[in-house]
C-alpha cells in the first residue's frame, strides 16, 4: 500500500478514535434545530406593560448544550421528590433526541460529584481547559432576586416552598442523579459553573437549553443557571413543561402549585430569557403532571390594531391568579400585511385546551395549524371569540399559496354576520344590556357602559344566535355587540368589543369572565 494512503488512513483513525474518547459532537454539519421562542417584550406602546412575543430560533445542535438542573434520586421534600419522577419520562426522551441531534447533555446534579468520580462524562466536565473568557462570577449563585429583574417574586417561597401537609423536615437526603435519566459517555456530568463554562467554550457552544427543578431556586440561581448563562452572553431557553416549582399553596399569592410555576415562568420570560415546551424537541404535547388538574384555555392572538399581545396576557394573568386557570398562548405576528403573519406558533396546544378564546385578525394558516383549530371544534369543545375572531381567518383570498382560510368561520361557529364598521367614532358606544337578556348567566354583575370600541356592523345574525348587548351610535342602527351561539353542541360566545381600553372597564371584564366561564359549564 502507498505511504500517501497508509498516512491518510491512519489520520482518518485518529480522528475517529478522538471524535469517540473526547465525546465531540460529530464533524458532520447537522440540520438547523428550529425553536419557537417565548417572552415578554415592554409593551411597544405601553412601556409600563409587557406583551408576548415569539422568536423563531434556528440554533446549530453542535452549538447547543442541554443542561439537567438537580433532578436528583431524592428530595427534603416528598412532592417534589415524586414531581421529579414524573418528569424522567419526557426528559429522557427530550434528552435522546437532543443528543442524537448533536447537542451536548450536560447533567448538573449539584452536591453528588463524588458519585461520579470515575463517570468518562464527569472526565470530560473536568478535562476540560480553562476558557480564556472566563466570567468572574461565574463560579457562584445569582441572588434570588437578580439587579436587572426589577420586579418582585410573584410568589412566596420563604417558608422553603414544601406544598406537603404535613410539611417535610428539611435535610439533604440527594446522592446523586435520579436512576430513569440515563447517562451515557458521551455526555458531561458537573454542577460547577467554571466547568461547564470550559466545557461549553471548548466545544463552541452558544446555545443552551436548561431544563430540571426548582425554577424559582436553582434553575434560576446556580452557577450554571439561567442568570448566569443570559447575563454572561449566552443564547439561553428555560423548557418550561419540564420544570418544577418549590412553592407552598398556602402562601401568597394562595394559588394552585402548579399555578405557581406558570407565575415564575412569567417572571423568567419577562426577566430572564425565553422559555420553549418539550415539544419543539419530541413533537409530542407538553408534558403535565397527574395532579395538574386545572382547567386549559389556550388564547389564540395575532392582530395589530388593539394590542392583543398585552391585554391578553394581562386578563389571562387575572385568571391565573384569582381562578387558576391554566393559560396557554398560540401567537401569531402582529403586522397587517407580509406572508410572514400568516402563521399562529403553539395551535398544538389546541390538542389539551378545555376553551379557545380567539381574538385573531385575517391570517391564513398552515394546514396543520388550521387543522389543530378545527378539530378542537369538531369535538364539541367551546370558544370564545373577541372583536376581529368574526374575521380571523378571512384573508380576502390573498393568502399565499398553500395556506388556508376559514371565511364562513363568522357564520359557521360565532352565528355573526361580520361586513364592516361605522368607522372611529370620538364619543365611543354606547353599550346596554339587549331586551330580554338581563337574566342569562353571561351578564351577572354587568350593567351598560361606554366602549371606546368603534361599532361593528353584524346584523342579520344566525337564528341561532342569542344577542345579550347592543351597541349604539349617534344617527346609526343599534347593532348587537355580544351575543352567544352554538357549534357542533358546543357552547361560544362572541363580541365585537375588545378595543385596548375595554379591558379597563370592569363591566367588560366581567363579561369576559362570564363568558368563560359559562361556555365551559
Amino acid at each position: 500500500m502507498p505511504k500517501t494512503r497508509i498516512r491518510v488512513l491512519t489520520s482518518l483513525v485518529l480522528i475517529a478514535a478522538a471524535v469517540i474518547t473526547l465525546g465531540f459532537a460529530p464533524l458532520l454539519a447537522a440540520e438547523a434545530t428550529i425553536l419557537n421562542a417565548r417572552s415578554r417584550a415592554v409593551a411597544s406602546d405601553d412601556p409600563s406593560g409587557f406583551e408576548i412575543v415569539n422568536k423563531r430560533l434556528e440554533w446549530d445542535p453542535a452549538k447547543t448544550a442541554v443542561i439537567i438542573c438537580d433532578m436528583w434520586n431524592e428530595h427534603w421534600c416528598k412532592g417534589a421528590t415524586a414531581r421529579v419522577g414524573e418528569l424522567v419520562p419526557t426528559m429522557n426522551e427530550f434528552v435522546g433526541k437532543a443528543r442524537s441531534k448533536g447537542m451536548l447533555i450536560i447533567h448538573a446534579p449539584s452536591s453528588t460529584m463524588k458519585h461520579y468520580a470515575n463517570h468518562p462524562a464527569r472526565k470530560h466536565a473536568q478535562d476540560a481547559p480553562r476558557a480564556s473568557n472566563l466570567p468572574k462570577d461565574i463560579g457562584g449563585w445569582r441572588t434570588w432576586l437578580d439587579e436587572n429583574e426589577k420586579a418582585v417574586y410573584p410568589i412566596d417561597q420563604s417558608d422553603g416552598g414544601c406544598d406537603c401537609r404535613p410539611m417535610c423536615k428539611v435535610a439533604h437526603p440527594w446522592r446523586k442523579q435520579i436512576d430513569g435519566l440515563e447517562i451515557r459517555q458521551e455526555d458531561a456530568i458537573s454542577d460547577s459553573g467554571v466547568e461547564i463554562w470550559n466545557l461549553m467554550e471548548q466545544r463552541s457552544i452558544d446555545n443552551v437549553i436548561v431544563m430540571g427543578v426548582h425554577t424559582n431556586m436553582c434553575v434560576l440561581g446556580r452557577p450554571f443557571g439561567l442568570r448566569n448563562m443570559a447575563r454572561n452572553g449566552k443564547n439561553v431557553v428555560l423548557v418550561r413543561d419540564l420544570t418544577d416549582t418549590m412553592y407552598n399553596s398556602r402562601m401568597r399569592p394562595f394559588v394552585n402549585h402548579f399555578t405557581g410555576t406558570d407565575l415564575i415562568v412569567e417572571h423568567i420570560e419577562k426577566y430572564v430569557c425565553p422559555t420553549i415546551t418539550s415539544s419543539a424537541i419530541t413533537g409530542k404535547p407538553q408534558f403535565k403532571f397527574k395532579n395538574d388538574n386545572r382547567k386549559r384555555i389556550a388564547f389564540l392572538v395575532a392582530e395589530n390594531e388593539y394590542r392583543s399581545s398585552q391585554r391578553i396576557p394581562e386578563f389571562a394573568h387575572q385568571l391565573q391568579i384569582k381562578y387558576d386557570f391554566a393559560c396557554e398562548f398560540c401567537i401569531g405576528i402582529a403586522k397587517a400585511k407580509g406572508d410572514e403573519r400568516h402563521n399562529i406558533v403553539g395551535m398544538d396546544a389546541l390538542r389539551t385546551a378545555d376553551l379557545a378564546v380567539v381574538f385573531v385578525r385575517r391570517r391564513a394558516l398552515p394546514g396543520e395549524q388550521m387543522k389543530y383549530l378545527r378539530d378542537y371544534l369538531s369535538s364539541g369543545k367551546p370558544l370564545v371569540g373577541i372583536r376581529t375572531a368574526s374575521h380571523a381567518f378571512d384573508a380576502k383570498g390573498r393568502a399565499p399559496k398553500g395556506l388556508l382560510e376559514w371565511r364562513t368561520f363568522d357564520a359557521e361557529v360565532l352565528g355573526g354576520n361580520y361586513h364592516g364598521h361605522y368607522g372611529h367614532n370620538p364619543n365611543g358606544t354606547d353599550v346596554a344590556i339587549a331586551s330580554g337578556a338581563n337574566d342569562h348567566p353571561i351578564l351577572k354583575g354587568v350593567k351598560a357602559f361606554n366602549s371606546p370600541s368603534w361599532l361593528y356592523e353584524a346584523m342579520p345574525l344566525a337564528d341561532t344566535a342569542q344577542v345579550l348587548m347592543t351597541g349604539t351610535i349617534k344617527d346609526k342602527p343599534t347593532e348587537p355587540v355580544a351575543w352567544t351561539n352554538t357549534y357542533k353542541g358546543a357552547r361560544v360566545f362572541y363580541t365585537s368589543l375588545g378595543h385596548w381600553d375595554d379591558w379597563k372597564i370592569d363591566d367588560f371584564d366581567r363579561l369576559i369572565t362570564n363568558a368563560i366561564f359559562w361556555t365551559m359549564r
